[in-house]
């Protein structure tokens, strides 16, 4: 991934994305995004792109390890989201949901990530001290609680699934206030054009709508033009 289509993914949003991996795969059917409502820390903050560094959390119950192996599976997870390629972005499932309790991401964790290198983060577990989460690390979350509970490291590294998103370590995720998305390595040399050809196409009904005096007539004009430019 180069410069020139990391600064274009900051700049435009998920559903965009979205689009437009289905422009350069050629059909719909895409379907590897969250699926449902999320909540996001800062929800005007641009859109947050990364390779995702994985790991799975739980707190319902408490850990059955002992503590010492709790604290190192923890150093390790630090360890692990400070590692691999950036920008970066951390991706961990609470696999107590849908009855997560346990906030992983508050104040103290969006400071330590982001002082790691990382860009933000996606879970489908619980945030919290909303209003001082690290400016400029944004969280897409699935709930916010008041809790720690009793929050611990189950896995570094193992795939994981958010909201119905199925994610490797090292996939490049797209995330903003709609959800995220996983994008398909194959699509990565042709995204850039794709995003281009998405906007330029939208700018055939958009441009019209936005006109005075515009109506059916030109609307039939314009979504003719627009779906030719789609085939």
């Amino acid at each position: 991934m180069d410069d020139a289509l990391l600064e274009l993914l900051q700049k435009v949003d998920t559903p965009t994305v979205c689009n437009a991996i289905e422009v350069a795969q050629g059909k719909r059917g895409f379907n590897n995004y969250t699926h449902g409502t999320m909540l996001r820390s800062a929800p005007e903050d641009p859109a947050v792109v990364g390779f995702a560094r994985t790991a799975k959390i739980a707190g319902l119950e408490p850990p059955t390890i002992p503590a010492d192996e709790v604290r190192k599976r923890r150093m390790d997870y630090f360890r692990s989201m400070s590692e691999g390629p950036h920008p970066s972005l951390a991706v961990v499932e609470d696999v107590d949901f849908p009855n997560c309790v346990s906030a992983w991401w508050g104040e103290v964790h969006t400071t330590v990530h982001k002082g790691l290198g990382m860009s933000g983060a996606v879970t489908n577990g619980v945030m919290r001290d909303l209003g001082d989460v690290e400016p400029g690390f944004p969280v897409l979350a699935g709930s916010i609680g008041p809790s720690h509970a009793f929050v611990h490291v189950r896995e570094i590294g193992a795939p994981v699934e958010v909201f119905g998103m199925l994610v490797n370590e090292g996939d490049l995720v797209h995330a903003d206030r709609h959800g995220a998305l996983v994008i398909p390595p194959e699509v990565i040399p042709d995204l850039q054009a794709a995003i281009q050809k998405l906007l330029d196409t939208e700018q055939l009904i958009l441009g019209p709508a936005r006109e005075e005096g515009f109506n059916f007539e030109k609307l039939e004009a314009a979504w003719a033009a627009f779906e030719k430019s789609r085939t």
